[in-house]
């Protein structure tokens, strides 16, 4: 990638938004670039599962899981369709899992942690919606920004 959230941040002052600084980097890279694609989910993945199967077309899949550290959201299956399919990166607000497997894959997937355990599936959750956590609204469209200092927002108005 051929930007530093610190220069972004620099560049364009208030028009930046900084997450807080709670994500652990658990893909092979920890940089991504994109439109978000947001889901919120609590506990289940199916649409996450279902968004990981279509053309990513480099965007970042932005999930509300809640927090919840009681299961996954992502694991090695998704975390490689994503790969395959041309998303630039997942932004997790929940745990994740193979995490040996998503630390080899050519993906930025950053989480709040990792949990054994797998998700639900009861094909609930909602694609589009604005999200909120990390302190910062998120909307479908928004272009965010990440690497090893953190994730940003950066609108352009």
């Amino acid at each position: 990638m051929t930007f530093k959230t610190t220069d972004l941040c620099d560049d364009h002052g208030d028009s930046v938004r900084v997450l807080h600084p709670i994500f652990q980097d658990l893909g092979g890279r920890c940089d991504f670039a994109g439109p978000a694609l947001t889901v919120k989910c609590f506990e289940d993945n199916s649409r996450i599962k279902e968004l990981s199967q279509q053309p990513g077309e480099g965007r970042v899949l932005v999930v509300d899981g809640g927090g919840s550290d009681r299961c996954a959201l992502l694991g090695d299956i998704i975390a490689e369709d994503l790969v395959r399919n041309g998303w630039a990166g997942a932004l997790i607000y929940g745990y994740v899992r193979d995490r040996a497997v998503l630390a080899e894959l050519p993906l930025a997937i950053k989480a709040l942690g990792a949990s054994p355990r797998k998700s639900v599936k009861r094909n609930e959750g909602q694609v589009g919606e604005t999200v909120t956590f990390a302190g910062h609204a998120i909307r479908s469209g928004d272009q965010l920004y990440a690497d090893a200092d953190g994730v940003i927002i950066l609108d352009r108005h």
